[in-house]
């Protein structure tokens, strides 16, 4: 029903920046809560960042919040995710994720669909 795709990941040097987006189908995009998860090998999923319906509320993890920006355009049916002075320990798969429910969705299990994920890879 709802397709993600990210796109934007690469590798980057530590306090560098990258811009995640996350392409969406369907013509009720605006209806969905959207997220950022990354996962790290040997971790858990972890809850990067989410934005409201609307785009007027933004909820992010405290160990990004002062970095990571999110952001949405209803119009071209994508969310981003801006990253700065990134670390190494942001690397991981990024995904993109849209939520039917609750604001903020924090858990995984508060998304219906799911992107395939897209890779960051900091240096240092």
């Amino acid at each position: 029903q709802v397709q993600l795709v990210e796109s934007g990941g690469g590798l980057v040097q530590a306090g560098g920046s990258l811009r995640l987006s996350c392409a969406a189908s369907g013509r009720t995009f605006r209806s969905y809560n959207m997220g950022w998860f990354r996962q790290a090998p040997g971790k858990e999923r972890e809850f990067v960042a989410a934005i409201s319906w609307s785009g007027t509320n933004t909820a992010c993890a405290d160990s990004v919040k002062d970095r990571f920006t999110i952001s949405r355009d209803n119009a071209k049916n994508t969310v981003y995710l801006q990253m700065n002075s990134l670390k190494p320990e942001d690397t991981a798969v990024y995904y993109c994720a849209a939520a039917s429910s609750i604001f903020p969705p924090l858990r995984p299990y508060n998304y219906n669909y799911w992107g395939q994920g897209t890779q960051v890879t900091v240096s240092s």
